[in-house]
């Protein structure tokens, strides 16, 4: 079977690994893929917002599969385009992917189908955002309705940062993706991620885990796209598990099969787990980036069977075997991150990385047999152990092997985990 991984991060990386693995490939490509891909895949220079330009190397190859990867080809079409070629795709089609797309769309359909999530307002003009915030007081957060790259969340712990974060979406800070607001409710508890793969009527959760989204130590500083995660949560006992399938998960797949959109592909559950018990954050629909890193770290099973099965919708009887160790991933960061931050600096030493740690690339490429960094978030460096702090120290092991002056990361990656 001929695959395309469509993307260029982190999370495509280890799809590809994970991929090239299963017996059912034949031959792999990614598109564009970065220098570690070219590893595991072949790199074909097309951008992942390409769409034409995918369908036609699509059907040049006879690719049988494609697995698409980020968000923003997901939301404009490509799987649609992809079925209308009559080419097999994991992902969803962009009516269901307006999951993600529209944060406003997400929380409608929790209102109206009793999924629990908090308390909300959408608001296409700044003052009455701002009215409504005046209302509700602070903390609260406030969100550019549309795809941002996973900075378009603002938790403002004051009332003038969260009027300055009105300000910035509408004054044009994350683009079209600011045209509207979602204001919600700060909710109290510990944050989770949960996926499930979905075959447009049938739920299979996977494994959870736990992202560390502040660019510092301690969960200091702005959002990022993640620092670093690790699998299992521990927040996420079988009982809180079941929870999420019954009132979160299971009503979604259900909903978007009732309001005409059937979603087949990963449903990735940002959560907050309350004293309530599980409440929703946010929809994205695609694998999380690191935590695909750690979920594909401690997956048994054949991937590729698994996004088959979703994409053929045959996941009724299907189920998937995982690694009992714990998995963790750092992400290293070009300094600066995730401000303005300098590219085109050389990574070395990535050879002195052991066996037993796989380094997924994300802003990388291969340049006269040299890894340059191309990108914000640029390395997760990932380890399996018998406990999180062991799978930890190995991974910050393999960092300091690594010479990259130009990079940062977090130290303290695992902390909730390892203090239980």
């Amino acid at each position: 079977m001929k695959v395309l991984v469509v993307g260029s991060g982190g999370r495509e990386h280890a799809l590809c690994w994970a991929i090239a693995a299963s017996p059912l490939c034949t031959k792999l490509y990614c598109a564009p893929g970065n220098g570690g891909i070219a590893r595991d895949a072949e790199c074909v220079p097309l951008a992942a917002d390409d769409l034409d330009g995918i369908i036609g190397f699509c059907n040049d190859n006879a690719i049988d599969f494609v697995v698409v990867g980020p968000e923003g080809p997901l939301v404009a079409g490509l799987v649609d385009k992809l079925a209308a070629a009559g080419i097999m795709a994991f992902g969803p089609r962009a009516n269901a992917a307006v999951l993600e797309g529209s944060k406003g769309f997400t929380k409608d359909l929790c209102a109206k189908y009793g999924i629990p999530t908090a308390a909300y307002g959408r608001f296409n003009n700044a003052a009455s955002a701002k009215a409504f915030v005046a209302e509700k007081g602070a903390p609260i957060v406030v969100k550019a309705d549309g795809l941002a790259a996973g900075k378009g969340v603002i938790m403002a712990e004051t009332m003038d940062e969260a009027l300055a974060a009105i300000d910035d979406i509408f004054g044009g800070r994350f683009g079209a993706a600011g045209a509207e607001v979602v204001i919600e409710e700060w909710l109290i508890g510990e944050e989770a991620s949960f996926f499930a793969l979905v075959d447009g009527k049938h739920a299979l959760a996977l494994a959870a885990a736990q992202d560390h989204k502040r660019v510092g130590d301690g969960d200091t500083g702005p959002n990022t796209g993640g620092m670093g995660a690790y699998s299992p949560a521990p927040v996420i006992t079988d009982e809180i598990a079941a929870q999420v399938m019954e009132r979160i998960i299971n009503p979604t797949v259900k909903a978007m099969e009732a309001e005409g959109r059937p979603f087949r592909g990963v449903l990735f559950a940002g959560l907050m787990i309350t004293d309530k018990g599980p409440q929703l954050i946010e929809y994205n629909t695609r694998f999380g980036d690191p935590e695909c890193q750690v979920l594909m770290m401690r997956l048994k099973s054949d991937i590729l069977t698994a996004l088959i099965a979703a994409a053929d919708g045959h996941l009724a009887n299907f189920d998937l075997r995982w690694h009992d160790q714990p998995a963790l991933t750092v992400v290293m960061a070009a300094d600066g991150y995730p401000g303005e931050y300098q590219k085109g600096t050389e990574i070395r030493g990535l050879e002195k990385v052991g066996d037993d740690v796989q380094v997924f690339h994300a802003g990388t490429a291969l340049k006269d047999g040299k890894i340059i960094a191309t990108g914000g978030r640029v390395l997760a460096v990932t380890a399996m152990a018998e406990t999180v702090a062991e799978a930890q120290k190995k991974a910050y092991a393999a960092i300091d092997a690594i010479d990259w002056p130009e990079g940062f990361c977090r130290r303290d990656i695992g902390w909730r985990a390892i203090g239980r």
